[in-house]
């Protein structure tokens, strides 16, 4: 692969999962595994700076101010972050390279780098006046000034006054307080948070500030932004002067002179891992001489007199006790292992995925091997081995039954790795289909919850997803039997049944769960083809040469269309009165603007959905695809737009916003 499309695909990567880190508070890959996607573009962009472009993820910070909490304040010292090294070697050359300029007398601050999110407090005469998150680091962060000051930690007055001082800190959930959070959770059958990070992070931003203080959040200082009124020499004398102004302060540090005090620092800091009463997943070397600090320039995306050396992943042993197998919404079986629980990054696991056969057998699991289990702060946890001198003699690699662990039909392998259940109406897929087929992306039936889902399925009230639009005709036995509550709660979700009868058939397509046909696909098929009777007589070459339907979609349609129990679920559905058929919509000649030519839309729109927007194209005669070529009219780019808009400059595309579009087809 050229160097060109790898940093493309970097770039996209990197900007998804920062925007999943920092702005869903909802990562799905471990830190280890985005710092090397990291080094890698880094390292393309150092061999090939032509490729290097103004949003690449290794020139800005990861997140964005979003208007949550509260409005929107400009940052008046920018929030950077640091850069991440990850061996001895590295940590010594950024010293060797700070003494190079700065000289050699001078000192070194380590200290515990938190798991957390930054905060920047603002006091005038004494007085905390501001709060606000970092944002997108440079330009603007979220006002949290009522949640911060609920926080124990924080300071809402000092007991030293001073003209102004701008205070950077950590927002941080000790594991305590965390593991009370998801307890209450679960007892209010609401969803446990995934980590400390995750939990902080979204209280922080809760516009309650009761909530916020009944969810005992953390904080501590660790650096001063601005001040007006003193004057300090070193890092180490602000944190004495601010702990002496009643400020909680980072509790970990050590002073450090050497390269050999720096590191005996590091390991110190590593050995509390597991120890402390909060997560850490780091250590920070910082330049201590307040002064010299200016020589030292900033990059676009992090502060040049400091660096933050990342731990390996926490790996522990542990005894593999049990493994359970799960039937997915495709069919598809999947194995997890149950060993015996241990605590890694602040929280205790007892699970984890197995993948498929293949990944068992690459590894060796046994009933009984120990296994060894790695998290990296803020994901699931994973298998990443097995210990081979404590295997179980007597036991066998473990096989996952041909045969479906909930029905008990066969199941088969694909070409693939996956092993599936053949059965269409295996009681765990049809529980899956039917939630897949009422949520938010596809038929959007609110109110219809998991639990009514099993409970109708078990009393025998829905064998497929077309028994949904039946369920009116048994409106008193539901409500004698109470499967979705009393009268007001059984009508009020019938009414949305109703309701949704009326959806634009694409909906109906994607809750149907057809391998490969996602909601895009779905659009396009229906947009094509206006109804179901004429999709359903469409040939294999007929899909192909629809825009974005490749040969693996089109035989997934077209297998589904032709098989005995779907063609009695789609009659069914036809009965019932559910729309099959896209409205024809014959628009006056001054509304087709956009007529035969292709559009792509990336990044967050304001005041807009996704689906707003291609509604708002398609009705002006447009066409909305997913991907950027030299056929694209031009790209709709919101906030984030990431790798499609690098890749629309590239070709010379021209990119509009928003506001532009809306006065192009006003014009």
């Amino acid at each position: 692969m050229d160097a060109s499309k790898r940093a493309e695909e970097l770039r996209a990567l990197l900007n998804h999962h920062s925007n999943l880190y920092y702005n869903e508070d909802a990562p799905t890959i471990s830190d280890q595994e985005y710092d090397a996607l990291m080094r890698e573009l880094k390292m393309l962009e150092s061999s090939h700076p032509e490729l290097i472009v103004p949003d690449s993820p290794t020139q800005k910070v990861g997140g964005t101010a979003k208007r949550t909490a509260g409005v929107l304040v400009a940052h008046r010292v920018p929030m950077l972050s640091m850069q991440d090294l990850f061996t001895r070697e590295e940590v010594d050359h950024f010293m060797d390279d700070c003494r190079e300029k700065l000289g050699e007398g001078i000192t070194f601050l380590v200290e515990t780098k938190i798991d957390g999110l930054s905060m920047a407090l603002r006091y005038e005469d004494g007085k905390l006046v501001t709060a606000i998150t970092r944002g997108d680091g440079r330009n603007f962060g979220e006002d949290v000034t009522a949640n911060a000051k609920v926080i124990d930690d924080v300071a809402v007055t000092l007991r030293h006054p001073i003209a102004y001082l701008e205070l950077r800190g950590e927002v941080y959930m000790t594991n305590a307080a965390f593991e009370a959070v998801n307890e209450k959770q679960e007892l209010l059958g609401k969803k446990p948070f995934a980590n400390p990070r995750n939990c902080a992070a979204g209280t922080l931003r809760q516009l309650d500030a009761s909530i916020t203080k009944e969810r005992h959040l953390s904080f501590f200082v660790f650096n001063i932004q601005d001040i007006q009124g003193k004057d300090l020499s070193t890092h180490q004398e602000a944190y004495e002067f601010l702990e002496d102004c009643g400020v909680t302060v980072i509790a970990h540090r050590f002073v450090c002179k050497t390269s050999e005090e720096v590191w005996r620092a590091i390991e110190a800091i590593g050995d509390m891992r597991g120890t402390l009463p909060y997560d850490i997943d780091g250590a920070v070397v910082k330049v201590n001489e307040l002064a010299l600090r200016a020589q030292l320039k900033d990059t676009a995306k992090n502060a040049g007199y400091q660096v933050a050396y990342k731990y390996p992943p926490e790996r522990k042993e542990t005894r593999l006790r049990q493994i359970e197998l799960s039937v997915g919404r495709t069919g598809k079986i999947t194995p997890t292992a149950v060993f015996d629980p241990v605590r890694l990054c602040g929280t205790t696991v007892s699970r984890c995925t197995l993948h498929n056969q293949d990944f068992i057998s690459s590894l060796d699991i046994r009933l009984g091997s120990t296994l060894l289990i790695e998290k990296s702060g803020e994901v699931i946890p994973k298998c990443v081995g097995v210990v081979p001198d404590k295997q179980p003699a007597a036991a066998r690699p473990f096989q996952i039954p041909m045969v479906c662990p909930v029905c008990g039909k066969p199941a088969v392998r694909e070409a693939t790795a996956d092993i599936k259940c053949v059965n269409l109406n295996c009681p765990a897929q049809l529980e899956r289909l039917i939630g897949h087929f009422v949520g938010r992306s596809a038929m959007d039936i609110k109110g219809f919850g998991v639990v009514y889902i099993h409970d109708l399925i078990e009393k025998g009230y829905l064998t497929d997803v077309a028994d949904i639009f039946t369920l009116s005709q048994h409106r008193e036995e539901l409500i004698e039997q109470g499967i979705i509550g009393k009268e007001k709660n059984t009508d009020k979700l019938l009414g949305n049944i109703e309701k949704a009868k009326r959806n634009s058939p694409d909906r109906l397509l994607t809750g149907l769960g057809i391998s490969n046909v996602g909601k895009s696909a779905a659009q396009v098929l229906m947009n094509h083809f206006g109804s179901f009777d004429a999709l359903s007589h469409a040939q294999e070459e007929d899909l192909m040469a629809v825009d974005d339907i490749g040969p693996i979609s089109a035989q997934c349609v077209y297998a589904y269309f032709r098989e005995a129990h779907n063609q009695k679920v789609l009659q069914k559905l036809k009965d019932a009165g559910v729309n099959m058929e896209q409205d024809i919509v014959t628009l006056p000649q001054e509304d087709l603007s956009l007529s035969g030519q292709t559009v792509v839309i990336s990044g967050t729109l304001p005041d807009m959905s996704r689906e707003e927007a291609t509604q708002l194209i398609q009705s002006h005669g447009g066409k909305v695809t997913s991907s950027v070529s030299k056929k694209t009219a031009f790209l709709l780019a919101g906030d984030n737009a990431g790798s499609k808009l690098t890749k629309a400059e590239s070709l010379g595309i021209p990119v509009l916003s928003l506001s532009e579009l809306q006065e192009k087809l006003q014009a």
